[in-house]
């Protein structure tokens, strides 16, 4: 027997007990011939006392220990002496008197320091390397533990719905979801590729098809994009789940219960912003970028964007009156207690707006004394200036920022100088939990790839909204789609819709898109086939739960949240990946490299 008990639970109720306890070495210290050894595993520390009066044999073997050995001992469960007590430990009262040790496993010295301050100070790059060490951090495996129990009741909620998890293929065939495929060669078949799955959104359909009405899977994502803070390189989990017979709020409904708990339980966060019903707030996209200048704002703060282009379009500021007459968009953002911003914060916000595309930031601030200052005051005049400062209902100590653009590169740019502004203020708080939904998405965008080409602006499996005669009649950059974000502080946490299930709808869907019907057919042909046996109404969404679990745990990365993570360039620096495969495995793929 290895141990008898781990070395986070024994106290004072178990003082005279015989116990065994394995575990590595954390900490070693010599006091005057007696050497104490802090011992660890993933429960917590325990105190050995190694005494020449109790045994000079284990005293001898305890000499030779160094840190991270792995060790496994038996003695004797002691009180420590007054003086001694650890109250930061729940083992701080007691320690064990060791009659026998013996040595399971010799480390060599550690890359680096395992006491957690010291530990996040060492190079990630070396960490990553040497993540199988980096994880006897407690934060690190309580983070995982945190993880387990996060998934375990996730599965439970959905086992008490009578939901069914079903694992859906891992090796399955290209779609188009948004990012890249991650492509696998098929030996068996010459010159024809599976592909890793974006998501499981095909199968989950099929399922609904297949009469299983209440699917869920905390599924395996693939896909080949840059990584980020809150998105983790090639691939990540997400809760997956579909119902049949159901609305657009039918899935609403089953999910926020969910998401309140998880956030009670998981973190410290009090949930803000709830309707007067105890719903989520749900927003209109459009609505969401006028307001926030994005489709996942953040509602801990508030802080809104207003348009103004009606009170502006008379008036003699040229870059305001040109983009008008161009059919393009004015709007102002005032910012609470701005006007302590500096001269550099100003240009580094104007740099922000630039990045989103806006040409500049025009502004005005208001002093505290009343005194107005910006460059744009003596082209807008006394009278317009005060219509302004009123519009927005700005007051001593605010400024107000200015977009003029078309209207999505003015959302964008003010929406990304109000996330900043939010940090600059510190009005970010992370005791607060914001969840609200983004609805009614445009069915259709131009394409980012190919100016003039229109294509689908978020999930192309989407029911329109009006069905087949919006397709026909509308113009499609104006047709909505019953489609829906969840959004968290910021984040986008799941994306979800309520399903084309029709194949005339889908064809005609795909056909404003640029698809012909045998492109559909070729892609998508076992959707077309399962459709025309009788498909009933249906919809989902897939929760992000990698990223959700990140931000209610406050990480500053998603890697954190991984056992084995990749890093910024898509690495395994542990396991070497990717890494080169020898001329024979290509051969037999029937696969040449081009360097």
């Amino acid at each position: 027997m290895f141990r008898t008990h781990t070395c986070g639970e024994l106290d004072k109720k178990n003082i005279g007990q015989k116990i065994t306890l394995s575990g590595w070495v954390h900490r070693r210290r010599d006091h005057g011939g007696i050497i104490f050894i802090d011992l660890r595993d993933r429960y917590g520390l325990t105190q050995l006392k190694f005494d020449p009066d109790i045994s000079q044999k284990a005293l001898e073997e305890a000499d030779k220990l160094r840190s991270e050995w792995v060790i496994k001992v038996k003695g004797e469960v002691a009180p420590r002496p007054d003086n001694m007590i650890n109250k930061k430990l729940k083992t701080g009262k007691i320690e064990i008197q060791c009659l026998e040790i013996e040595i399971l496993s010799k480390s060599k010295t550690p890359p680096f320091e395992l006491n957690e301050e010291k530990a996040i100070e060492a190079n990630e790059a070396l960490r990553l390397k040497y993540r199988f060490i980096d994880l006897r951090r407690p934060k690190l495996q309580e983070i995982l533990k945190i993880k387990n129990d996060f998934f375990q009741h996730i599965r439970k909620y959905f086992n008490d719905r009578d939901f069914i998890e079903v694992q859906t293929p891992i090796l399955a065939n290209s779609s188009p979801e948004g990012a890249r495929d991650f492509l696998v060669p098929s030996r068996l078949h010459e010159g024809k590729f599976y592909a890793l799955p974006q998501a499981p959104q095909q199968f989950k359909q099929l399922l609904m098809v297949g009469g299983l009405d209440k699917y869920f899977q905390i599924a395996p994502c693939f896909r080949d994009e840059d990584p980020r803070m809150d998105r983790h390189y090639g691939e990540f989990y997400q809760l997956d789940m579909e119902m049949s017979f159901v609305e657009q709020d039918d899935v609403l409904k089953i999910m926020e219960p969910l998401m309140k708990t998880l956030t009670e339980k998981f973190s410290a966060k009090k949930i803000v912003n709830i309707e007067e019903n105890g719903r989520f707030k749900q927003i209109p996209w459009k609505e969401a970028m006028n307001k926030y200048g994005t489709d996942k704002p953040d509602l801990r703060f508030d802080m809104e964007i207003t348009p103004i282009t009606e009170i502006v379009k008379d008036c003699g500021f040229s870059v305001f009156t040109q983009v008008i007459k161009t059919s393009g968009t004015v709007h102002a953002l005032k910012v609470d207690n701005g006007a302590k911003f500096s001269r550099k914060e100003i240009d580094e916000l104007t740099e922000v707006a630039k990045s989103k595309g806006a040409k500049g930031l025009a502004y005005i601030i208001i002093r505290e004394s009343g005194e107005l200052q910006s460059p744009i005051i003596k082209f807008l005049g006394e009278e317009l200036t005060q219509k302004i400062i009123k519009e927005v209902k700005a007051k001593a100590g605010d400024i107000i920022f200015f977009g003029a653009d078309d209207w999505k590169t003015v959302c964008l740019s003010l929406g990304a100088v109000r996330n900043e502004c939010a940090l600059k203020l510190g009005l970010k708080d992370n005791t607060k939990a914001a969840w609200c939904w983004v609805v009614d998405f445009p069915m259709y965008d131009y394409s980012e790839i190919e100016e003039g080409r229109i294509d689908f602006g978020h999930n192309p499996f989407s029911m329109p909204q009006g069905g087949l005669k919006a397709l026909k009649t509308i113009d499609p950059l104006k047709i909505l789609a019953y489609q829906y974000d969840l959004v968290l502080n910021g984040f986008e946490a799941s994306s979800g819709a309520i399903r084309n299930h029709q194949p005339e709808i889908m064809y005609k869907a795909f056909e404003i898109a640029g698809y012909t019907k045998e492109e559909v057919d070729n892609k998508f042909g076992a959707m077309i086939r399962a459709f025309e046996y009788g498909a009933p109404p249906h919809g989902g969404n897939a929760p992000g739960v990698d990223r959700i679990l990140m931000v209610l745990l406050d990480l500053d990365s998603i890697r954190d949240i991984y056992a084995f993570p990749k890093d910024g360039g898509g690495k395994d620096l542990m396991m070497d990946s990717p890494s080169e495969i020898n001329e024979k495995q290509l051969r037999e793929l029937n696969i040449k490299t081009i360097k």
